[in-house]
């Protein structure tokens, strides 16, 4: 112990003291380190009924709580009967749920029947708001509407369900029928809010939310890429994926990375503030990027961002 502490005094420079605290010191941290191993050598933990009543406790209530989070699913389940021929005058609330609707839509859809009154062809259930249109395109084949809009009716509060008007043998439309507006697809990088205020859901402000997040990444490259606009419900992603293209030859806008400032870099979604330093430095301290590729490694940019950043980098 002595050469111990003379070793110590003589390389450290320490006095007899610091030698002394040094030693405590040394030797607490061993003990400290030591501590779990002897514990689990030798506690042997006992379980008496106690431990088993509060096991159970403790799974009721984890049990609770994973009952009470979200079903990830969301409101749209996995349809309990399979799809058959179906008026959609006669169907219950239940029997819509059977088809896979959230319980708050199918009352939509009963309160929509009870106030305007039967659907009278089969375009007209999918101006149900809140009907995505895959779902509406799913039920479409089993429907037993006609295809088309019947060329005269009423909705009058007067008539009974199930029951329409006669048609007037004497009455005479001298102006021509009104035709049906058809949306057609059209492209999303060209489109202004106007025309996306045409799709059912979108207002001025979504419109304008979309036309910006657009602009910012220089044009989308996949018509997926509107997911990742703030603000979009399921519903309405799904109607602009219905009616909205991105055309194969379209290139987006691009960033040179050889000449780039971390100023112009960060404005894109995709690129953070450190990230565009990064880039830049990285550049300065290396010289040019001669491959795309080669900005993967600058370490903070990831493979998944060099992904969705690389249809909008050029050299």
């Amino acid at each position: 112990m002595k050469k111990i502490r003379h070793w110590v005094r003589r390389y450290f420079g320490f006095s007899q003291s610091e030698v002394n605290g040094f030693l405590l010191l040394l030797g607490i941290m061993v003990l400290l380190t030591a501590a779990p191993f002897l514990f689990h050598t030798f506690y042997t933990p006992t379980f008496n009924s106690h431990s088993a009543s509060d096991k159970q406790t403790l799974d009721s209530l984890v049990a609770q709580l994973e009952a009470r989070q979200p079903d990830p699913a969301g409101p749209y389940r996995r349809p309990t009967v399979a799809l058959q021929l179906f008026n959609p005058n006669q169907l219950t609330a239940e029997e819509w749920q059977d088809y896979g609707l959230p319980k708050y839509l199918a009352q939509r859809i009963l309160n929509y029947r009870n106030k305007i009154g039967d659907f009278s062809y089969k375009a007209e259930l999918g101006e149900i708001y809140g009907l995505p249109d895959s779902v509406f395109q799913r039920f479409y084949p089993y429907i037993q509407l006609p295809e088309e809009k019947p060329a005269r009716y009423s909705r009058s509060k007067d008539v009974a369900r199930n029951e329409r008007p006669a048609p007037d043998p004497n009455w005479n439309n001298s102006r021509p029928p009104r035709e049906r507006f058809i949306l057609a697809p059209f492209n999303i990088n060209t489109a202004d809010t106007t025309q996306l205020k045409q799709i059912r859901g979108i207002g001025s402000k979504l419109s304008a939310r979309i036309v910006k997040y657009r602009d910012g990444l220089g044009g989308f490259y996949t018509i997926v890429q509107l997911k990742e606009v703030y603000g979009l419900q399921p519903e309405i992603i799904d109607s602009l994926q219905k009616y909205t293209f991105v055309p194969d030859t379209y290139a987006p806008q691009q960033l040179n990375l050889n000449t780039v400032t971390a100023d112009e870099l960060k404005v894109h979604p995709y690129v953070s503030s450190n990230a565009a330093r990064a880039i830049v430095a990285y550049r300065e301290q290396h010289g040019n990027y001669e491959r795309l590729e080669d900005v993967q490694k600058v370490r903070i940019v990831t493979s998944e961002m060099f992904e969705k950043l690389r249809p909008y980098l050029q050299l």
